[in-house]
């Protein structure tokens, strides 16, 4: 089986990229799913130690969380250490069910897959981009979106160009789904075609 990383920084479209993939047929791992699952199972505990009175009726809660880590390095860096060993095994059990069910290619949907080194666990890494514009729009008219929390989680992410250079496949989503779909059934098609090289 394949495994192709999907990322892409904020407001880029990536989640509707890979509702596309699984339209398509495809096994997709989320792994910002995975976190708001574990943030109300597993990591609770350990989350409300490190960081007290972030949890909520015995879920983390997300807005006060993050409050506390968005501008602290040290405190995000505590986080990571609680959240990635969940995450990993997640993302372990979603590939072996992938791979069990006979499937030939499966997504794995992760924001930060370049910062993290996270493309040495796949084959093949696609990136979904916009333009710069696009991406603000879309971003500024979340909720609870302001521009200086958009910048603060932009620093945290390598930049668009980068990411494009280093991918192996390239998603513009600036144009609606068709051209999207598109994509992604020619993608798959290459796809079948390249060898397995994640460690």
């Amino acid at each position: 089986m394949l495994v192709l990383g999907l990322t892409g920084s904020i407001g880029m479209g990536k989640s509707t990229t890979a509702k596309l993939f699984a339209e398509a047929g495809v096994p997709v791992y989320d792994a910002d799913a995975t976190v708001h699952k574990i943030y109300e199972n597993e990591a609770v505990p350990a989350i409300e130690a490190a960081f007290p009175g972030t949890t909520v009726g015995g879920k983390v809660d997300r807005a006060l969380l993050s409050a506390k880590v968005v501008h602290d390095p040290a405190a995000m860096k505590r986080l990571e250490a609680i959240v990635h060993p969940m995450l990993r095994a997640h993302h372990q059990q979603f590939l072996d069910d992938a791979e069990s069910s006979g499937a030939p290619v499966a997504v794995v949907d992760v924001p930060l897959l370049f910062e993290t080194g996270g493309e040495k666990r796949v084959d093949a890494v696609v990136v979904v981009t916009t333009s710069p514009e696009v991406q603000r729009e879309r971003i500024l008219a979340r909720d609870n979106m302001t521009p200086e929390k958009l910048d603060a989680i932009l620093a945290r992410q390598m930049p668009d160009a980068e990411k494009r250079k280093r991918a192996d496949f390239v998603v513009d989503t600036s144009n609606g789904l068709d051209p999207v779909r598109l994509q992604i059934h020619e993608i798959l098609e290459a796809a079948a075609k390249m060898p397995r090289r994640r460690d």
